[in-house]
């Protein structure tokens, strides 16, 4: 199958977590191509579909999924204080292929009682294999990990990081955790 082609697919990680989300609204972010969104409304979700790309999400509003226009890093949503959700509780959250460290707590305290997130990015090494290679949007090493275990109400379900060969040669994290329903704390992690 050629990379694009590949790239097209819901990813591995996604397809084998997408599973335990509970009914209810899931959000992917930065949703791309829509791939994962896809996925989520075929499993039965309603699903908000948030990207910069509005054609992308034409496409996806096309196959009635609902979306939202919104930069996440330039719309003055570089802090906690201007996530767009507030105080929306998704039954599953979603993101791939996106970094942007400043949301992290906002998206876990966005999770409802029993919410799945499902998390999958570039991680440092990534360099050696394309881009992303700017540390800035590179993982550090057990970087998702140690988010979710400072979170008093996060239980990691699994946890990878290392090199993958598909959909194309990449260093990657990979995250699948459940909000249990105790209180979300901020974390005190504080990476450069």
């Amino acid at each position: 199958m050629p990379v694009h082609a590949a790239q097209d697919q819901p990813s591995a990680w996604v397809s084998r977590f997408a599973g335990l989300i509970r009914p209810g609204l899931v959000l992917d972010l930065a949703c791309g191509g829509g791939r994962h969104a896809r996925l989520l409304a075929s499993l039965g979700h309603t699903v908000l579909a948030v990207d910069r790309n509005q054609a992308a999400l034409d496409l996806l509003r096309a196959d009635g999924i609902d979306t939202l226009c919104f930069d996440l890093e330039h719309e003055q949503a570089t802090s906690h204080a201007d996530w767009p959700f507030s105080p929306q509780r998704f039954a599953g959250i979603v993101i791939t292929n996106y970094l942007h460290r400043p949301l992290f707590d906002a998206i876990l305290e966005s999770l409802a009682p029993g919410g799945v997130l499902i998390f999958e990015t570039f991680a440092a090494g990534n360099a050696e294999f394309g881009k992303p290679s700017n540390p800035s949007f590179l993982l550090q090493a057990g970087e998702l990990l140690a988010v979710a275990q400072q979170q008093s109400g996060m239980r990691v379900l699994a946890f990878e990081d290392g090199y993958v060969a598909s959909p194309r040669p990449a260093m990657v994290q990979r995250l699948c955790a459940i909000h249990t329903g105790a209180a979300v704390s901020a974390p005190q992690l504080l990476l450069g």
